[in-house]
């Protein structure tokens, strides 16, 4: 057979990460699934090395300029890759926190609905048609002038500015005002403007109290600070900046999200008066398609829009855009996200629902003879809609590409043509391909762990629920799709809110508080980042870093040369690369491309200074003890060092033993930086009751992964506290004491409670009100 032919991508010898010098042969035009436990090395085999290598090679097909910085980012730890195409990477990565991002930008139907309405849509009489730009809250043609294209505008009080009027300026009545320095300057500058600082708010001039928050002019004056015995301060010019002003400019321009949140409370949010939250300038809202205006449709649900779509009529053009609409919209709500409307910002939705935003962009850009590389694209989904996911990577396939998933859901392993089962365990227990073939062939496979729950699995036995020690009633909820919804919730008990994507599960959920009756302590741990730079890693997330830098701090070494713990910190300069200033990584502007990292040419990855790594803990340097998994590192300690125990038992404890120390925060999948975050939790000491909120922690997770987590959730109700979770597995919900399933559908036809009970009362509700968890529920039980 000709190499050019070879129907498979064949992989020799790949060493990515904890990958064992692995060959493999993987089929082209197939469905492929990678399983396995989490951290045996399946995304490093379909991302670190297929995708990664794919990759390279386009980036050097393209300039010398493009080979030259690839160098320097490097390339996968692998022998050889022959038969690859193209490829295409759709990971779970969470969008870019900013508001003006949208479904609709996103899929690009915004651009198909604004050219939909400057090219067919109804004008006033005598007005000029507009260019589509000029339906686009994100361009300087389209955004309302006043809200610059937000919808909302942001103001503040004299209420929220000075919760205490009792008190003085000096005496920091002006709760808005920075700290440190910058706050004695703005107070420094009132006094020498004239200005009363030692009289109680309250009883100044209300003209002087309006001017000291509200006014945008700057004055500049000399300050003549109080002499302090022991320094000199001489005389400056100071600015003074109205606290309105302070606060408004903080929460647009603020780089710090602590700061930006510490400006939010002192603001308040209201529909822009000009255009009514619409976003756009008056002349685009004057435009109606089908008796609406844009900002009308993109705020309609996808299934509704449509609808109001299809029904409309117009000319020969208003047809054709009509239909390519409609075309694209099918897609999304194939992959059952029809719930979402097109003006719902990004950073609102789950990783899952924007991996599939994008899987359906894919769809539709008629791509064949390509490599699509997916991480769990079932994620976020309810068993019912699973059946359209299936349904679509079928099409993708079917048109002439490869389809390469990363994936637990053992419906979607079942469906597919050949599986990759990597492990057998996770980190250096696992990277080892166990099996590569027809997805019936694993059931020989006795090493693999993935086996025992894809063939023959047992139903799960109903459980005797445990008797609640009291109830919390959540509601009446009224919002987005919630319309008075009320849910009672046992306290001591272990509860799993259900539905299909969009039912309102999430909202539900968000609306118990701390003031709650019933409540106690509250703690949500959701799969937002751990941090958002790599800086932030698992050991700076635990506190475990603060205890590993005092073990190095009082080695014989570090005292000899007088390192403190300080030295051994990757954040602040004296012991770190400065360089890379400790981040390990160098960024590289490849201009058309993406910013990517290199390793720093300097320290090679290690972060810290050569000085710093002449100090050894136990044979040791701090850049190799930051490098062993949780596994190694606890083994490493020992018991002798309770704090570190405290902290490594408890990430084992929620299968998170193959994550390095320090793995940056960037590289961590949201349900990773879930179970972190749990381990952190589960650490503390717990004494008085604590209600634990959990929204899919099953994310990422193996069955077998699964398991572990549920004896940790069950520990925690066992020790006297709540646990109520959102989820789609199945494992979990059958394993809960109590179950509230919402419904029937997404959006608009979801928001009501449509059953409620012990599992097993659940999964015999299905009739009359629709619930569409029942029959699943019912096939785990064994019902």
């Amino acid at each position: 057979m000709q190499r050019g032919h070879d129907p498979y991508v064949r992989v020799r010898g790949a060493r990515e990460h904890n990958l064992r010098n692995v060959d493999v042969d993987i089929p082209r035009d197939a469905l492929v699934v990678f399983t396995g436990v989490s951290g045996s090395g399946k995304s490093s085999l379909a991302f670190g090395t297929v995708f990664a290598e794919a990759q390279r090679r386009f980036m050097e097909s393209i300039a010398p300029y493009a080979r030259r910085l690839i160098h320097q980012v490097g390339a996968p730890q692998v022998g050889e890759i022959s038969g690859l195409p193209p490829a295409v990477s759709l990971e779970q990565r969470r969008s870019s926190p900013t508001s003006r991002s949208s479904v609709g930008t996103v899929t690009t139907l915004s651009s198909s609905l604004r050219l939909l309405f400057s090219r067919a849509g109804h004008y006033p009489e005598g007005a000029e048609r507009l260019d589509s730009d000029a339906f686009s809250p994100n361009t300087a043609a389209g955004a309302c002038p006043q809200c610059h294209g937000l919808g909302t505008v942001h103001d503040t009080t004299e209420e929220l500015l000075v919760p205490d009027p009792s008190l003085s300026i000096r005496d920091g009545a002006i709760a808005a005002w920075p700290g440190a320095w910058q706050g004695k300057n703005l107070r420094d500058v009132l006094d020498a403007l004239g200005h009363d600082v030692d009289r109680p708010w309250r009883e100044l001039p209300r003209a002087d109290r309006e001017w000291i928050l509200f006014t945008d002019e700057r004055p500049v004056v000399t300050v003549h600070p109080v002499r302090e015995a022991d320094r000199i301060q001489r005389p400056y010019q100071g600015t003074y900046t109205s606290a309105r002003r302070h606060v408004l400019h903080t929460f647009a321009d603020s780089k710090s999200a602590a700061l930006r949140a510490k400006a939010e409370r002192f603001l308040t949010s209201a529909p822009c008066p000009v255009c009514g939250g619409a976003r756009l300038r008056p002349e685009a809202l004057a435009v109606t398609f089908a008796g609406a205006t844009i900002a009308a449709l993109a705020a309609l649900p996808l299934t509704e829009l449509a609808r109001t779509l299809a029904a409309a009529e117009g000319d020969g053009t208003a047809r054709v855009l009509t239909a390519d609409l409609l075309a694209r919209i099918t897609t999304v709500t194939e992959l059952g996200l029809g719930y979402l409307s097109l003006d719902r910002a990004t950073p609102t939705l789950s990783p899952g629902e924007l991996q599939r935003l994008r899987l359906a962009t894919q769809l539709r850009s008629g791509l064949f003879g390509v490599v699509y590389v997916l991480d769990e694209p079932s994620a976020g989904l309810h068993p019912a809609d699973t059946e359209a996911l299936l349904t679509v990577l079928a099409r993708l396939r079917a048109a002439g590409n490869s389809v390469f998933v990363v994936e637990h859901h053992l419906d979607v392993v079942r469906d597919a043509d050949w599986i990759v089962d990597v492990g057998p365990g996770a980190g250096e227990h696992g990277g080892r391909v166990l099996h590569s073939g027809p997805v019936a062939e694993l059931a020989s496979v006795t090493a693999s762990v993935t086996r025992r729950y894809l063939f023959d699995r047992a139903p799960v036995a109903p459980r005797a629920a445990r008797e609640p020690s009291g109830w919390l009633t959540v509601g009446p909820v009224t919002r987005h799709n919630l319309r008075g919804t009320r849910a009672r919730l046992p306290l001591g008990a272990l509860t799993a809110v259900t539905g299909v994507s969009g039912s309102g599960k999430s909202t539900l959920v968000g609306a118990v508080t701390a003031d709650t009756p019933g409540v106690g302590r509250l703690v949500t741990v959701d799969q937002r980042p751990i941090g958002r730079t790599p800086r932030s890693n698992l050991a700076t997330y635990t506190g475990l870093f603060d205890v590993v830098r005092k073990l190095f701090a009082a080695t014989d070494e570090a005292r000899a040369r007088g390192y403190r713990a300080g030295r051994f910190s990757f954040n602040v300069p004296g012991g770190r690369c400065e360089t890379c200033q400790g981040e390990g990584f160098v960024a590289v502007e490849l201009l058309f491309l993406p910013r990517t990292y290199a390793p720093c040419p300097d320290c090679q990855g290690a972060r810290y200074n050569p000085e710093t790594l002449e100090v050894r803990l136990r044979g040791l340097t701090i850049a190799e003890v930051l490098g062993l998994s949780v596994e190694a590192a606890a083994e490493f300690f020992g018991a002798d060092v309770p704090a570190a125990a405290r902290s490594l038992t408890a990430l084992l404890d929620v299968g998170l033993g193959h994550l390095r120390l320090g793995q940056p925060a960037t590289e961590l999948s949201g349900g990773e930086a879930q179970r972190i975050k749990l381990a952190t939790e589960l650490q503390r000491p717990r004494r008085d009751h604590t209600l634990y909120v959990l929204d899919e922690p099953t994310t990422g997770l193996h069955p077998a992964d699964v398991e572990v987590l549920l004896r940790q959730l069950d520990a925690l109700v066992t020790a006297g506290h709540t646990v109520v979770v959102v989820e789609h597995d199945m494992d979990v919900v059958a394993a809960a004491d109590w179950v509230v399933d919402l419904g029937p559908g997404g959006g608009d036809a979801g928001g009501r409670v449509v059953a409620e009970g012990t599992p097993a009362e659940v999964a015999s509700a299905g009739g009359t009100r629709g619930g569409r968890t029942a029959p699943y529920l019912a096939r785990r039980l064994g019902l």
